[in-house]
């Protein structure tokens, strides 16, 4: 007793230093207060008069205690619990009775749905508590539990083993497969290490249409027999998936660690189990402020929202979400290894752990890790980073190229040069001892360069005051030889060579007054002339400036002098400025939009594409084939919100497999990219306009353009789209500002010579050849397939 009054203390000051509120942490004690409450709730069943049966709420007072709790009245409390469609008011008549069973199911949804979004509230506040203003590197850990195999597994196990699949799956594409394929993109001499990939096994679960997370949403499945009839039709045949026998209600996985069979006794219950609208409306009744945002779909004011999602959904859009985050950072895994069944310490079962050891895939990682290279940088980064290693390339490179630098930084070395491995596009690296002498050897470098420094500014402020004192010495010293000279080294003849001296000095003294007078009243005059000069300039020129200087290609403007030959560039340029103001005032919406296009087409293409310069005089027309007059496609585009068309017209979309050309209709509207059949307007394929993330092209006067496709259900099956068209910065432009519209964030215009692309279960790499003008006039570009490659020859 005295430990949970401890505990509970220790969480009531871990909320106040998080920057709760009282109020918020006394809401949060309601709430799991009233979870407990609600555990206690008896349900009796009654009979009513019209002979239905119907239930009652034995102990009032937990109601009443409960209801105080929520801030609720007792009898919409009860109401919601045991009628259900209630209007939740608070007279007794209103909806219809559910027997004590139905009762108990509401009463524990709630329960659940209560717990779960508290815990989701408590940790989205702590998360706003601890987010940082500026933008920094991040840690974090994602402790997943594994695999669960019991005696009867249900619904909650087949989630559990579905997200260690997901995870297993995300673990040996990240290390296993793609530290692979790196190596042999590379050119590494590597002796491919096989593993087992389960990738099979997910699309057993979460394929769609055929999954059996598919097949558990499907509506006309309504009984277990009938989903578990439907699971082996759909997915006999599967390597990894069992029958269990003709009377069993339960069906066999054979997953990456063990085979597990599932119940499906209860699955589409639990799978559905989505709290009534009823209940949420009941409970948004309360005054509590954290209840009412814990149910925000009760709000009467609130439209009507789709039908709830499943649990299955649910669980693997969370998956996805939570592997599309992981998958751009990097990430260090950690296997807990368990060494015997029994919870028992100083127990070592040597079956158990090789068979973990086997199915975590440990054995091809320790292979991985000895023969493989546990670093790698690109040559650039790399030869920024350790330049400062070697006399030669430190501070400045005036030899070859970035890899020949590279080497002699590693000859440099005191450090074996097989540890070290240049790729075609990195340094690899093969052992961290290797790695951390590396960042020794650069901290000492930048240590004694720190020193250097120092040294050197020291040496030059010494200096400095040295040379100051020493021009101070030498004056002193020369007027001190002068005075002694005069005082000394002239004889003394009488009053008359006195005064020839004063005489002397006096004239002297004269003359320098006189050209101070001058120069003052040089001065004077100079400065009114300039006065008066520029008055004159800036009042003449409205009078000097020639006819028609309104249009902003005019550079006409009146000859200034020398000395306000800034202030004119200046004016020059303001009087430009309004210039094009005026010229911009004077379009209409169509021609800013036009203007627009050109504008940003300029930002892209200028100095990087070679056909660039001949789309400038060519103005942006957008619909080539008249497509907005179309009858056919003003009834089409209703169904898939594309009326705003910015580009349609026929190009020749180029296949995968070959390089082959097949002319397609081409429409881009604001939300989509379409490709429809040119005769029959047929849509073939859309793409969403936030599915496009990149445009690769090359800097040649081709006409091609690749457009890359995100990594969803679309794009792992069709892929990237190559096309050829004239019009190619046309539709390169209008795609780069629909999908900043779209997304918040422009797209990546990639423009190389080489470059990637998707083609559904493959990656081909694109390489453009340039041969001369006398090969571009014969015809268009040449495009040919060679196993992952594709070459262009332009």
């Amino acid at each position: 007793m005295e430990e949970d009054r401890t505990n509970f203390h220790y969480t009531k000051k871990s909320l106040d230093v998080l920057g709760m509120s009282c109020d918020e942490i006394n809401a949060i004690f309601r709430v799991i207060a009233v979870v407990l409450k609600l555990g206690n709730f008896v349900f009796v069943p009654v009979t009513n008069i019209d002979g239905t049966e119907g239930c009652q709420i034995s102990n009032f007072y937990e109601v009443q205690e409960t209801a105080h709790l929520l801030n609720l009245e007792a009898q919409i409390l009860i109401n919601c619990l045991t009628r259900a469609t209630s209007s939740n008011s608070t007279q007794e008549d209103v909806g219809c009775d559910m027997d004590a069973r139905q009762a108990s199911i509401a009463r524990n949804t709630l329960c659940r749905t209560l717990y779960a979004r508290l815990f989701t509230w408590l940790v989205n506040k702590i998360n706003d508590s601890l987010k940082s203003m500026q933008r920094e590197k991040n840690l974090a850990l994602l402790d997943f539990y594994g695999f669960e195999s019991l005696e009867c597994n249900s619904f909650e196990q087949f989630a559990i083993n579905y997200g260690a699949e997901k995870i297993h799956q995300h673990f040996v594409h990240n290390v296993l497969r793609i530290e692979q394929e790196l190596y042999a993109r590379e050119g590494l001499e590597w002796t491919r290490i096989d593993y087992f990939d389960n990738e099979s096994i997910c699309e057993l679960i979460d394929k769609p249409s055929y999954g059996i997370l598919s097949l558990i949403n499907e509506p006309h499945l309504t009984t277990n027999d009938a989903l578990l009839q439907r699971v082996q039709q759909c997915c006999a045949g599967h390597p990894n998936f069992m029958i269990c026998g003709p009377n069993s209600m339960a069906f066999r996985i054979r997953h990456f660690a063990n085979v597990v069979n599932y119940s499906v006794q209860y699955f589409l219950e639990k799978n559905s189990d989505v709290l009534p609208k009823y209940i949420s409306s009941a409970l948004y009744q309360s005054n509590l402020p954290l209840v009412q945002s814990l149910f925000p779909e009760g709000n009467p004011r609130r439209q009507a929202s789709k039908k709830p999602t499943t649990l299955s959904s649910n669980i693997r859009t969370q998956l996805q979400t939570l592997l599309a985050i992981i998958k751009p950072r990097r990430s260090h895994y950690v296997f807990c290894i368990k060494p015997n069944e029994c919870r028992q310490s100083r127990l070592f079962d040597i079956a158990l752990v090789q068979h973990q050891v086997r199915y975590m895939s440990l054995m091809p990682l320790v292979h991985l890790c000895r023969t493989g290279h546990c670093f790698h940088m690109p040559h650039a980064k790399f030869f920024v980073r350790y330049k400062l290693l070697s006399n030669i390339t430190w501070p400045h490179y005036h030899g070859g190229t970035i890899v020949e630098g590279i080497a002699i930084i590693i000859r440099s070395l005191p450090l074996p040069s097989a540890e070290f491995t240049i790729g075609t596009k990195n340094v690899f690296v093969r052992s961290p001892r290797t790695v951390y002498e590396l960042e020794q050897f650069r901290k000492g470098r930048i240590n004694d360069l720190a020193i250097l420094i120092q040294k050197t500014f020291r040496m030059y402020r010494l200096r400095k005051f040295y040379l100051c004192k020493r021009n101070s010495q030498i004056v002193i010293s020369s007027a001190w030889r002068t005075w002694r000279e005069c005082r000394y080294g002239i004889p003394f003849t009488g009053r008359k060579h006195m005064w020839s001296l004063y005489r002397v000095a006096r004239e002297e003294y004269r003359s320098m007054k006189y050209k101070r007078q001058v120069q003052w009243a040089v001065d004077v005059i100079s400065r009114n002339y300039h006065l008066w000069k520029m008055r004159q300039y800036l009042l003449t020129i409205p009078l000097r400036l020639p006819p028609n200087t309104l249009s902003p290609l005019s550079m006409d403007w009146p000859t200034a002098p020398k000395f306000l030959s800034e202030t004119s560039r200046l004016l020059r340029a303001i009087y430009h400025r309004w210039k094009c103001f005026i010229y911009r005032n004077s379009f209409d919406q169509t021609s800013r939009n036009r203007m627009r296009e050109k504008v940003t087409a300029s930002i892209i293409f200028k100095d990087r594409k070679a056909s660039y310069v001949r789309s400038v005089s060519h103005p942006f027309i957008g619909d080539y084939v008249r497509l907005r007059h179309n009858q056919q496609w003003k009834k089409m585009c209703v169904d898939t919100n594309d009326q705003y068309v910015v580009f349609a017209d026929i190009i020749n979309k180029i296949t995968r497999s070959s390089g082959k050309i097949a002319p397609i209709l081409l429409v881009l509207s604001t939300s989509s990219l379409l490709l429809l059949d040119q005769r029959t307007l047929q849509i073939k394929y859309r793409v969403p306009a936030a599915e496009i993330y990149r445009m690769s092209l090359s800097p040649y006067l081709d006409d091609i353009a690749v457009f890359h496709v995100k990594a969803s259900e679309f794009g792992r099956k069709k892929g990237d789209f190559v096309f050829e068209t004239a019009h190619v910065i046309e539709i390169v432009t209008k795609m780069f500002l629909v999908v900043q519209n779209a997304t918040g964030k422009p797209p990546e215009i990639h423009i190389s010579t080489e470059f990637e692309a998707n083609f559904g279960q493959q990656t081909v790499i694109f390489n453009f050849k340039y041969v001369g003008m006398s090969e571009l006039a014969q015809g268009p570009p040449k495009v040919t397939r060679k196993a992952n490659r594709m070459e262009i020859i332009v």
